[in-house]
């Protein structure tokens, strides 16, 4: 096989006068951001690190104007069944694929959900233009929301994302509507998150879980109802769900945390990421994603407009 075929196009650094001297391992690390874990994996893979187009021992030294370049064997998702399941394609690159994901579907094949997922549909498109990636989502979304998802298509893209993620480096926004009058136009909530020891299935706030950051501000006012845009700091499972349960406003149409549809035609809780921003790890660029509201959302905030109640 050519190797263009077998592995991606080479990340490359040029060492820096600042950097000159520095052992290969630690520029790697400080000025690639490679995780240790990546960098393990590509010594015992024999995958591809270069200085200068030969290969280095990473405890050696490089130098300034030295070009350090890594290549990255490409993979397959072996275990996913390639399936025509639709979905938006917001943006894509060679490192990155950012979707628009529908509601109603499972984002990675589990206990229950092997196919009709978003992975399912994902590695479909890419075996039907010829890509060999592996499917690996950068963080989740419920079943039940919309909205924009993050997918790398390397190892590294993957590492470099979740660091940023925790070090709150990532903007992450919603689009909610909840019940009731909200008294604060905005607020943010700081309230620790559990699993709820008598329904592992569901999420609790206790003062003995992980912390948890959730900013809020109202954008629309209804009888009963309203439309919230929300920023977390923190990524905890069904944090949004359960934060505004918490403060009193859980999600219309989410039965598992209080909330319920009312008279609104729905099968969902109304919940749509609408926006995700990071720097992009191989260009060094900031970069936003966008996800418009879907049709369904769009009909409930124009049935809550004409004065129906929740």
């Amino acid at each position: 096989m050519n190797v263009d075929e077998e592995y991606y196009e080479p990340l490359t650094h040029t060492v820096s006068p600042e950097d000159d001297g520095l052992v290969l391992k630690t520029v790697l690390r400080k000025r690639m951001s490679l995780s240790r874990r990546l960098l393990s994996r590509l010594k015992k893979t024999g995958q591809g690190i270069t200085v200068n187009g030969e290969r280095r021992y990473v405890n050696s030294r490089v130098f300034a104007g030295d070009v350090i370049e890594i290549r990255m064997r490409k993979e397959q998702s072996e275990d996913i069944l390639p399936q025509p399941i639709p979905f938006e394609t917001i943006y894509e690159d060679e490192h990155l694929l950012i979707v628009n994901k529908p509601a109603g579907i499972v984002v990675h094949p589990t206990k229950g959900h092997y196919t009709g997922t978003l992975a399912n549909g994902v590695v479909h498109y890419w075996r039907e233009r010829g890509e060999h990636c592996r499917f690996r989502p950068i963080h989740r979304l419920d079943q039940e929301t919309s909205g924009v998802l993050a997918i790398a298509k390397n190892p590294y893209v993957h590492q470099h994302i979740s660091a940023q993620m925790t070090a709150n480096q990532v903007t992450k926004e919603y689009i909610a509507l909840v019940h009731g009058m909200m008294e604060e136009r905005c607020g943010t909530i700081r309230a620790n998150i559990a699993r709820d020891p008598e329904h592992p299935h569901l999420r609790i706030v206790t003062d003995s879980g992980y912390p948890a950051v959730t900013h809020y501000s109202v954008e629309e006012q209804y009888p009963g109802a309203a439309k919230v845009r929300l920023r977390l700091e923190t990524g905890r499972t069904h944090q949004i769900r359960v934060h505004m349960s918490y403060l009193g406003h859980p999600l219309i149409g989410d039965k598992l945390y209080g909330g319920n549809s009312g008279g609104l035609a729905m099968d969902r809780h109304a919940l749509h990421a609408s926006k995700l921003a990071f720097t992009h790890p191989v260009t060094r660029k900031w970069m936003e994603f966008a996800a418009k509201l879907p049709d369904d959302f769009i009909q409930w905030i124009e049935t809550l407009r004409s004065g129906q109640t929740p």
